[in-house]
């Protein structure tokens, strides 16, 4: 393969692909039906789960709050598609296998199919990061200064980064607003700034976040190489001719890789919008959503079950129930919150055990639960679960097999009452994300395509990359961890370019950099300054 100077790629390079298309009005008519259908099922799957349950749909500064803060969380996923999928399409446009308009269609869809099957494990693990009292708290003014603060921050730096046509990381951004209004919060309360974090939780993520890059340009090159040795395909590593697609087999490996890596995109990225609809969902309209109506009466003979053997494993480890509800709230909350064991832990955790199986007893049903119930008992399921979460990890706690596995048991049995994601909720998100996925993508994909090596990506090359994305964001889906498609990506196709000597343009790897590096810093104080302006707002 030819990698002298003359290959450097170039807009006037025969094989540079055409971007510029008109839209089409087919395309727009598409979008505006997408939007208004989405708006409509959402609405009226918003109005009737209030209504079954018993809720006002006539407060209308509540649902004022609510559409505003909903509009937000659709807008970070909208800007998630266009800025993070952009890498998903790049290689099939580079290497001419699929025609730009039609690649981001077809990426759009496949993301929209991702959210609309995953299982929310990524989003919950986000919502994990944030403060407990302004997650005890999210209807309150605080609550929603905690939500608008750390996604306009998120929006605000992603349009940055897509302006100047880097790829920088949305899972990476919106990590960092979390922090941020953390930090700001426990400042804000005269308390050390590092206690407004779960940093456990924090490093788990950071780490994910850390090696996607690394593995993304390390095992891509490795791919190229073993590729090369075992394939003996000439065309399979040279540049396009032209706007010639390539035969058959490789373009269909290459549409494969870019279906999968927008499926698996949509699965982990489109989970973060649901985590924080959701926290929104419970702040403002917690009758309909803060505990799962859906679960059937006959679990909840189960649920109590497991409650009294949970309470009694406890028990026999010396944790006596004798504290009274609110105290053992308050115990658990400062756990959670510092990490820190006190005595009396193991004896809060049996009250509010006892004390939730008590009231899921007393009602027969979450659906049966009176309105005026609703939030403490969800609040009372969130800080039990997060303690046991919490304990479990914690090497000074050792529980018997037995004590383990009610605990377990019991926490699998709370968060599939508090942990649950409507249809309607997945639908939205997918639709904004998949229509995100249609608009704007051109600077992303030129700097993928074009900015990243000195020579033109081979089908090779481009197949080595999104191979390594998709699996590489598969697996952290299956782990419940977010992972940054754009760093896979990009990575990957400077690791395949590495491997080629193919050379790199040290200009843009260096801008990479620095958008990895300042966008956590940034999003911090970012969503840190604006999580103190809307507490003075509000």
């Amino acid at each position: 393969m030819n990698t002298n100077a003359a290959a450097t790629l170039s807009p006037q390079t025969a094989s540079r692909p055409r971007l510029e298309y008109r839209t089409s009005p087919y395309t727009a008519i598409l979008f505006i039906v997408l939007v208004v259908a989405g708006a409509v099922f959402a609405a009226r799957s918003l109005v009737g789960d209030i209504n079954s349950a018993g809720g006002n749909t006539t407060a209308w500064l509540t649902f004022v709050l609510l559409g505003i803060a909903l509009l937000i969380a659709l807008g970070f996923e909208f800007v998630n598609g266009f800025h993070d999928t952009a890498n998903a399409v790049a290689t099939v446009i580079y290497t001419h296998s699929l025609p730009p308009q039609f690649a981001v269609v077809w990426s759009g869809l496949f993301n929209l199919l991702g959210v609309i099957v995953s299982t929310g494990t990524v989003a919950f693990g986000i919502i994990s990061l944030l403060p407990v009292e302004l997650i005890l708290q999210v209807g309150s003014s605080a609550g929603f200064a905690m939500v608008f603060a750390l996604l306009i921050a998120a929006i605000i730096w992603n349009l940055g980064t897509w302006w100047l046509g880097l790829p920088a990381s949305s899972s990476h951004t919106l990590i960092g607003s979390i922090i941020g209004v953390g930090v700001a919060n426990a400042l804000m309360h005269g308390r050390d700034g590092t206690s407004g974090v779960d940093w456990a939780q924090a490093v788990k993520i950071g780490y994910s976040l850390l090696l996607s890059p690394l593995i993304g340009f390390v095992v891509a090159a490795l791919l190229l190489l073993t590729l090369r040795m075992l394939v003996k395909q000439p065309e399979l590593y040279d540049e396009p001719h032209g706007n010639t697609p390539p035969t058959w087999w490789v373009r269909g490996l290459l549409v494969l890789t870019c279906t999968g890596v927008s499926y698996f995109h949509g699965s982990n990225d489109g989970q973060k919008g649901m985590g924080l609809i959701m926290l929104i969902l419970v702040g403002t309209v917690p009758t309909a959503y803060a505990l799962n109506r859906a679960m059937p009466v006959s679990a909840m003979t189960q649920f109590v079950a497991v409650a009294q053997v949970t309470q009694q494993s406890l028990t026999h480890m010396g944790g006596t129930a004798t504290t009274s509800a609110s105290s053992a709230r308050t115990t658990l909350e400062e756990y959670v919150r510092t990490k820190e064991l006190k005595p009396d832990l193991i004896g809060a955790l049996a009250t509010m055990t006892g004390s939730i199986g008590d009231q899921v007893k007393e009602y027969g049903s979450l659906a049966r639960m009176p309105a005026a119930s609703v939030a403490n008992v969800r609040n009372d399921m969130y800080l039990a679960s997060e303690s046991i979460r919490v304990l479990q990890k914690d090497s000074k706690v050792k529980f018997d097999a037995d004590a383990k596995r009610n605990l377990t048991a019991f926490k699998k049995e709370i968060d599939d009452a508090t942990k649950f994601i409507p249809l309607w909720v997945k639908v939205a998100v997918a639709i904004a994300l998949g229509l995100g996925t249609m608009v704007g993508w051109k600077r992303i994909v030129v700097t993928v395509g074009e900015k990243i090596g000195k020579t033109h990506l081979t089908y090779a090359q481009g197949a080595s990359a999104e191979i390594v994305a998709m699996l590489t964001i598969g697996l952290a889906d299956g782990f419940g961890l977010p992972v940054s498609t754009t760093h896979v990506l990009s990575s990957g196709v400077a690791g395949t370019m590495a491997a080629n000597k193919s050379g790199l343009q040290m200009a843009t790897i260096r801008n990479l950099l620095m958008a990895w590096v300042l966008t956590l810093p940034a999003a911090i104080v970012l969503s840190g300054c604006l999580y103190w302006l809307f507490r003075q707002l509000f």
